[in-house]
């Protein structure tokens, strides 16, 4: 191909000088993405998660019992914990003193020297100052040594020497920090989502004491499990009735490697088992959950095979998804040299983890079935249960399929096709209702957008197992319509004929309702798709405003104010509509606010903690009523445009 003499001179140019070399953190602030995942919200949490995971680190290695986070009034954050305190002294080679290496060199910590901590959370060494750099301004008191030292911080730079400011006869360190305006999208920080966390790491570190401040809001909340591990089962378990007095509890250590088990049985029809290595939640498993698995399933039937528990005449084996449907179980084991798939730290991959888990299974809950035969039994007839109705939900799949074959369709009818197959540019609208459903499918771009209105309120499947699931028209119709089958024989994502499904209901309390059941439904029986990033929830307006010719969409009560002041009017003086349902919109209004993709807004669903959202479904839409009265209690305060 032929070069212009103009395009050769610009080649040219292209030299040494061209290459950029960014000083010290100025990359993280370039990119930050690459270090925590985003700058949204998920990104701005996941600064304080980074500061604590320092401090969880002492607290494994036996030096710290506890830490203290607030939420300030500026919405800066204070991380406190007594720990040894981050060193100060001189660095050998860096010149510099140590907690200024720390704060402002990546690659940099204590995490690498297994002297110093046997087993760590944080293992690439970039926390704190990754941290550091995308903050407006950062402040470090280490108390050591029987005094106070103090460091500050700018943009992730030291801007003063590293000063002793007083004495103390306690050692530990303290953090706090403001997150940069010019970087994160939005700070606004979440009580419940930082609680989550932190609640969880109390109960994986059962001699720490943590707690949550929020000076907002006059709020704090104190999380210390002296019980561990065996009280986060029960903490899970709380909307569910347990068919055991108390969890299994199986704690070793083995080549010195410390494991940690506990889990018990209940009324549920899933499977709700949370995996941890050095703190982290591997949420993609690993070796330790398969070596879990594998125990369970051989005990378990080892067990009722011995004692005669299983009746042959039924032809019926237990499976591993028969032995987990109703259980709870933690795992949590402290590697000294993880090896993780990935960069996400999301699925272990030593092979040597099977084996230890499997040896503490066998051995712990052998002799728990021993030791406990009515228990036993009573588990035993959960499992074969299971079963029995694994194969009624076999027997309905291929009754559907024959039907689905007869009719020459495996699409329900009242779905609104889009006219590309393409998946990757397709997405489907759950819609609640015929009406709304008329007005989506005049309004839709018919290219891309598919429409499936859905009748009244779903099966709630928190109460349901698979085969009665699969007798449920609205669920059928679902189902056939995504594509991708349900339940663990069948669930394909590949399968999967839209890149977003999006949920659309009203404003009200109905539609608040129905996307509940719909969230749980997704949660509980096609998790792939939340984790894959395809369950989209549309946010139609709230408010229409009308003042002369002009015309504006408000989506909350703070959008509509905005809209006010810039007109210089009260509500007296403009026109004023509050929509309840989508039935109320138009085609045209419903296409321009909710659906055309240049203006719409919608909120992609997303678990950042899988143990906090099992344990909210469970409140929310299981049997017992003491704990959802209670949730609804902790939670009314935060509600906005409740319609009543």
């Amino acid at each position: 191909m032929a070069v212009s003499e103009k395009e050769a001179k610009k080649a040219d140019k292209y030299g040494a000088e061209n290459i950029q070399v960014l000083e010290g953190l100025e990359h993280v602030r370039r990119r930050p993405a690459m270090y925590i995942g985003d700058v949204s919200i998920r990104g701005l949490h996941h600064l304080v998660y980074e500061i604590v995971d320092n401090s969880i680190d002492e607290a494994m290695a036996g030096y710290c019992t506890e830490i203290n986070v607030s939420i300030n009034d500026d919405n800066s954050i204070t991380v406190v914990d007594n720990g040894r305190g981050i060193p100060v002294e001189m660095h050998p080679t860096e010149k510099k003193p140590a907690v200024e290496v720390v704060m402002t060199v990546l690659g940099a910590g204590g995490k690498f020297d297994k002297n110093t901590y046997k087993v760590s959370g944080g293992l690439h060494g970039v926390g704190a100052s990754v941290v550091n750099a995308l903050t407006e301004w950062c402040e470090v008191q280490v108390r050591r040594n029987g005094k106070i030292y103090q460091q500050k911080y700018k943009e992730g730079k030291a801007v003063s020497k590293v000063l002793e400011i007083g004495k103390s006869k306690e050692t530990g360190t303290t953090v706090d920090f403001l997150p940069d305006k010019t970087i994160f999208k939005k700070i606004t920080w979440s009580f419940e989502t930082l609680s989550g966390r932190l609640r969880e790491l109390a109960f994986l570190n059962s001699n720490l004491r943590i707690s949550l401040e929020d000076k907002r809001e006059k709020k704090k909340e104190e999380y210390h499990y002296e019980g561990g591990i065996s009280e986060f089962v029960k903490y899970l378990d709380e909307s569910r009735q347990s068919i055991m007095k108390k969890p299994v509890y199986i704690s070793m250590e083995k080549d010195g490697t410390p494991v940690e088990i506990a889990f018990q049985y209940n009324d549920s029809y899933t499977e709700n088992v949370f995996s941890y290595v050095n703190n982290i939640n591997t949420v993609e498993g690993g070796t330790h959950l398969s070596g879990f698995r594998t125990a369970l399933t051989r005990t378990l039937n080892n067990y009722a095979s011995k004692n005669n528990l299983i009746k042959e005449k039924e032809g019926l084996t237990m499976t591993g998804d028969d032995t987990r449907e109703g259980l709870t179980a933690i795992i949590s084991v402290k590697v000294a040299e993880p090896q993780f798939e990935g960069q996400t730290k999301t699925k272990l991959g030593n092979s040597e983890m099977k084996g230890i888990v499997e040896s503490a299974v066998g051995d712990g809950l052998g002799e728990f079935l021993e030791k406990n035969p009515g228990i036993s039994k009573q588990i035993i007839d959960k499992i074969m249960m299971a079963a029995r109705a694994r194969e009624a939900a076999r027997k309905a799949r291929d009754l559907t399929r024959r039907k689905n074959a007869l009719e020459n369709s495996g699409l329900p009818g009242k779905l609104a096709d889009c006219s590309i197959t393409d998946p990757q540019f397709c997405e489907v609208y759950l819609v609640e209702g015929d009406s709304a459903g008329g007005s989506a499918k005049q309004g839709r771009d018919r290219k891309f957008q598919a429409i499936l209105p859905l009748k009244g309120k779903i099966l709630n499947v928190e109460k349901a197992r698979l085969d009665k699931m699969l007798s449920n028209d609205e669920i059928l119709t679902l189902v056939s319509a995504i594509g991708t089958g349900i339940g663990a024989d069948d669930f394909d994502i590949a399968n999967l004929r839209y890149g977003k499904v999006i949920i659309m209901t009203d404003a009200d309390v109905d539609g608040a309702h129905i996307r509940t059941l719909l969230l749980t439904f997704f949660f509980r029986h096609m998790r792939p798709l939340i984790e894959n990033g395809n369950l989209y929830i549309a946010q139609p307006p709230l408010y229409r405003l009308k003042k002369g010719k002009e015309e504006k969409y408000a989506f909350d009560d703070e959008e509509k104010e905005a809209f006010l002041k810039q007109w210089g009017a009260k509500e007296d003086d403009v026109y004023l509509q509050r929509y309840k349902g989508l039935g109320e919109m138009n085609p045209e209004q419903l296409w321009s606010t909710t659906m055309d993709p240049d203006k719409r807004v919608l909120m992609q669903v997303a678990i950042e903690d899988a143990a906090t959202a099992d344990h909210v479904f469970s409140t929310l839409m299981g049997d017992a009523v003491e704990p959802r009265r209670k949730f609804i209690e902790d939670n009314a305060k935060y509600v906005r445009n409740l319609d009543i």
